[in-house]
């Protein structure tokens, strides 16, 4: 007795031990041999070569000089690496096999119970057991002879089933292989998010150390500048604080040569006024004339205290700065002055 799958419906253990020995590529029960995957899960030695196959549709066959491939667990999307003997270089599953083996004599050696094959729906006692092509239904015997299939055309069920599963298995075949080429999209994709991320950075920290150097080119200027500035400042104030000493030393020997005259227009002899006018060492008619006549003390000239001689202008540096932009590739200019001459053309 061949075994067919879902035989046991009723929720017993043999029906869960079922679902674990069902196939994620075919959906039928293992066939030997049985292939041990290196994430712990199982499948057919010929589900997984279609599997392999799919994903490595230039790879040859065993005993080909291109080493190894690689293709992705269809249960968890663990990536499977192969060796050049392919799929046959996996290790097989014997206790699946053996598993395999118990269950199917234990499915043989029971009797077959009303009701685990599908039964007509027109007439209850006709198994169905062929397919109306026309229709796209299974049915049974009777409908062909006698009834709304009888000008239909039909096939044998295990015929139609068998085509139906094997396109199955080759469409899961090919959406594995299409899933397996969307993940390797989808580790370039964010391959190039990565190196994006890693290149704004730089680009980021390039800016920063351009501007920091142009910040500090400019403080440096400032520096020298302001001292110039200072130097200026300096030599300027010396200069006058110096004159200003000069001038009160001037205008303290004027105050005692006026008080010295003073006394002296006291005298009422005139012997005494004259020999106090002529004295060398007291008040002196020369020194007094001399004295009045003002000081011949260096004198500044108007706008001294201006600094109109270090005015800056930075507007031409500002400008150069609103007109700081990203430097474009020369291809990117050839290719923008070739857009613009077409219209001329």
């Amino acid at each position: 007795m061949d075994y067919q799958p879902g035989i046991i419906r009723d929720g017993s253990p043999m029906e869960n031990l079922e679902k674990q020995l069902i196939c994620p590529i075919c959906l039928e029960m293992f066939t030997k041999p049985v292939v041990i995957l290196p994430c712990q899960h199982n499948l057919c030695r010929k589900c997984a070569n279609d599997v392999f196959q799919a994903a490595n549709p230039y790879w040859q066959s065993r005993g080909s000089v291109i080493s190894g491939g690689r293709f992705r667990c269809p249960s968890c999307r663990h990536e499977v690496l192969l060796d050049r003997h392919g799929v046959y270089g996996l290790q097989r599953n014997l206790l699946v096999e053996n598993i395999i083996d118990i269950y199917k004599q234990e499915c043989s050696s029971r009797p077959p119970q009303k009701g685990e094959h599908p039964m007509c729906k027109e007439h209850e006692d006709e198994r169905i057991n062929i397919y109306c092509l026309s229709c796209e239904v299974p049915t049974c015997s009777m409908c062909k002879v006698f009834g709304a299939h009888k000008d239909c055309e039909v096939a044998p069920l295990q015929s139609v089933f068998q085509g139906q599963k094997t396109e199955l298995n080759n469409c899961i075949s090919m959406l594995v292989a299409g899933n397996d080429r969307i993940q390797t999209i989808i580790s370039q994709l964010e391959e190039s998010c990565r190196r994006t991320e890693e290149n704004s950075q730089a680009a980021e920290r390039e800016l920063c150390e351009r501007f920091g150097a142009l910040e500090a080119l400019l403080e440096e200027k400032k520096a020298e500048m302001l001292r110039r500035i200072g130097k200026e400042r300096e030599d300027k104030t010396g200069f006058v604080q110096a004159l200003i000493h000069k001038y009160k030393e001037q205008l303290e020997k004027s105050s005692r040569l006026v008080e010295t005259a003073i006394q002296a227009m006291e005298e009422t002899g005139g012997a005494a006024f004259l020999m106090a006018a002529g004295a060398t060492d007291g008040l002196s008619l020369p020194r007094i004339v001399e004295a009045s006549k003002g000081g011949r003390l260096e004198k500044i000239e108007q706008g001294f205290e201006n600094m109109d001689g270090f005015s800056v202008s930075l507007e031409h540096l500002a400008d150069a700065v609103r007109l700081l932009d990203f430097e474009t590739d020369e291809e990117d200019d050839e290719f923008f002055e070739e857009e613009e001459d077409e219209p001329e053309d």
